[in-house]
């Protein structure tokens, strides 16, 4: 069965190019534009790893992985912040907020696959 991984970007392009890669390496690839859509897909699909922006609209990316913390079907699902505001206090200040971890865009290809294998459940 194929792993589960919800793109969460407000960004069409960037959700296109990671679907490509992801679909390639061989993850069934889940797709939502705001943080309010990525809640409801979450709780319907049960990704097994969400990749989330932080700036978006509706519900920003802090405010996706607190909720999605809050919730009994996705508390545990894996979240990596994927942004280009990435400071240490950013980081410090999101993990606590349920991101598992950071990576800067523009981000590293290889560099991202290995955290997800590293990281999805």
């Amino acid at each position: 069965m194929l792993k589960k991984i919800l793109v969460v970007d407000d960004e069409p392009d960037a959700v296109k190019m990671m679907e490509m890669r992801l679909s390639h390496e061989g993850y069934e690839v889940l797709k939502a534009y705001d943080g309010a859509e990525a809640v409801k897909i979450a709780r319907k699909e049960r990704p097994d790893l969400i990749l989330l922006d932080i700036l978006m609209p509706v519900m920003d990316g802090a405010e996706t992985a607190a909720k999605l913390r809050e919730l009994p079907e996705t508390k545990n699902i894996p979240v990596i912040f994927i942004t280009c505001l990435f400071t240490k206090e950013d980081a410090m200040q999101e993990t606590v907020r349920g991101g598992t971890l950071f990576v800067s865009k523009p981000y590293d290809a290889e560099e991202l696959s290995r955290i997800i294998r590293e990281n999805i459940s």
